[in-house]
């Protein structure tokens, strides 16, 4: 029965994955009251966790978990599924005696080729560039912060309906009703919020089927350890049972009918050319190449972050990074317009900034996909690119680009560092900019004391903090503000310039209060 008196919240999120948890805590950290709808009753699922459930988590999310506290927390899940022996059965990749830093198309680069002193903006920081992590500690992770932060999590509270006014939306499920100032969308490549939200989502259609399998063998030595091609395809094997294969067939096998073992058998037969003999199918799914994005991010009030914004294949694992990348430029960006102290424009440079980002991670794994087709020249083309990325121009730009640390937005700043990751600045207290912005606040960073620039910090006091001090590194800087999400929006070398500061203030932050003399 629906109750006439809809519970009212801020912000109704559907989804309880990581990008809906992270948006829900970043909200509540604003002040927000926060409900997340989740249609499946339990989080936990056997491809959460090994070896399915293994990503990889680049710079910017572990610069947004650093940055709000939750980093000790994510590498303590992990440690812990270390210790029980779960890790064992790690990516096959990760279990050579040369560490590969990541990979392309299954074309591992490697730590020791990499130059980093191409981004002379990166100082040390206990974020680093690149962990690996499992699904399911990850979600228990957030769920346990979003709890602990006062966020209101439905389970097995599906979306059916809803209406939007000028100002809420009326969220319908099954039992009840809910109500909201906003709806945000991170339920997942088959969105309910994006299909009954009218959005467009274009892109390209699938080349292949993939499928991620946990298989009893008849002979555990049938199969290649390792990523082997062949002329029908391309499968990876980690004994004892773990297989993930693509068979391009256009896709046409996803989510048509029941995954049986006949029928992995005969694909894993074609695909692997050998006559192995499964004797038991414990665990399938299936995936595509499937890359679609959606044009608008926003309606009204209702908006979209992660796999409902945008989707594509998980070679890479990009995705999930794509999504905490949405939820923390999202975040402090939805509470100052509710809160209604926001710049004009400031919600559509949601889409702005995250738009294009989403556009390139399609390409790179529709990239990949090129790579892999069973082809004479796809293989050529592979022969070529391994090449590339075993000099040291080429593992560097593939680690910068899976690493995440060329995120750079347009926020009207002339300066090399504007529109990037604030630098993990180190006070002469010991302090680190990192553990600065875990309250949500923008700030200001004086390295040289300037009078003017304190004065014109203090008309923004309350949104912004303003911290002057010497550092260790200061990059030859005077002066830098830093945008709520850790996104440098102004920095000043050669002297402190108030006009540009104060445009940069204004465009973030919104209008300025008078001052005050401290």
């Amino acid at each position: 029965m629906h109750s006439h008196h809809p519970k009212s919240h801020d912000v109704v999120i559907a989804g309880a994955g990581p990008v809906g948890l992270f948006l829900a805590c970043e909200l509540r950290l604003f002040g927000l009251s926060v409900v997340v709808l989740e249609q499946s009753a339990d989080p936990r699922s056997p491809f959460k966790r090994l070896p399915f459930g293994m990503r990889g988590l680049s710079a910017p999310t572990l610069e947004a978990f650093y940055r709000r506290e939750l980093l000790d927390a994510v590498k303590e899940a992990q440690q812990v599924k270390e210790a029980s022996g779960a890790v064992r059965a790690a990516a096959h990749w990760m279990q050579e005696a040369r560490r590969p830093a990541g990979h392309f198309a299954g074309i591992p680069f490697f730590d020791d080729q990499i130059d980093r002193s191409r981004w002379p903006y990166r100082l040390p920081s206990p974020a680093g560039t690149s962990l690996m992590v499992e699904m399911e500690s990850l979600e228990a992770v957030l769920a346990t912060r979003a709890c602990a932060m006062g966020v209101d999590i439905r389970r097995g509270v599906a979306v059916e309906g809803f209406e939007q006014t000028d100002d809420e939306v009326i969220v319908r499920t099954k039992d009840e009703t809910f109500c909201g100032r906003w709806l945000v969308g991170c339920d997942g490549g088959r969105s309910m919020v994006r299909k009954l939200g009218g959005f467009d989502f274009v892109g390209t259609d699938p080349e292949f089927t993939g499928y991620s399998l946990d298989v009893e063998m008849e002979d555990p030595d049938a199969l290649h350890p390792g990523r082997t091609y062949t002329p029908t395809g391309m499968y990876t094997y980690a004994r004892p049972g773990t297989v993930a294969m693509v068979d391009f067939d256009g896709g046409a096998f996803h989510r048509t009918q029941p995954i049986t073992l006949d029928h992995v058998q005969t694909v894993l037969r074609r695909v692997s050319q050998t006559d192995v003999t499964l004797t038991a199918l414990r665990l399938a799914t299936t995936w595509t190449d499937r890359a679609c994005q959606a044009t608008a991010y926003r309606s009204g009030r209702i908006l979209l972050a992660g796999d409902a914004a945008h989707i594509h294949s998980p070679l890479g694992g990009q995705g999930l990074n794509l999504g905490i990348g949405d939820a923390m430029n999202l975040g402090w960006k939805l509470a100052a317009t509710h809160r209604g102290d926001a710049p004009v424009g400031l919600l559509d440079s949601y889409l702005d900034e995250r738009h294009p980002v989403g556009k390139q991670v399609l390409d790179w794994s529709r990239a990949q996909v090129a790579l892999m087709r069973p082809s004479p020249s796809s293989r050529a083309l592979e022969a070529i690119v391994r090449q590339l990325v075993d000099t040291r121009d080429g593992a560097t730009y593939f680690a910068e680009r899976v690493w995440g640390v060329s995120l750079r937005y347009d926020v009207g700043a002339d300066h090399p560092l504007a529109g990037r990751s604030v630098p993990d600045f180190e006070l002469s207290d010991g302090t680190k900019v990192g553990a600065l912005l875990n309250r949500g606040n923008g700030l200001w960073l004086d390295f040289s004391a300037h009078t003017p620039c304190r004065e014109l910090a203090s008309r923004w006091r309350d949104r912004v903090m303003y911290v002057a001090g010497s550092v260790e590194d200061n990059l030859s800087l005077d002066a830098v503000l830093v945008r709520p999400d850790g996104i440098v929006a102004w920095a000043g070398e050669g002297g402190f310039d108030p006009e540009q500061a104060t445009r940069a203030a204004t465009r973030w932050f919104g209008e300025s209060r008078p001052a005050t003399t401290q």
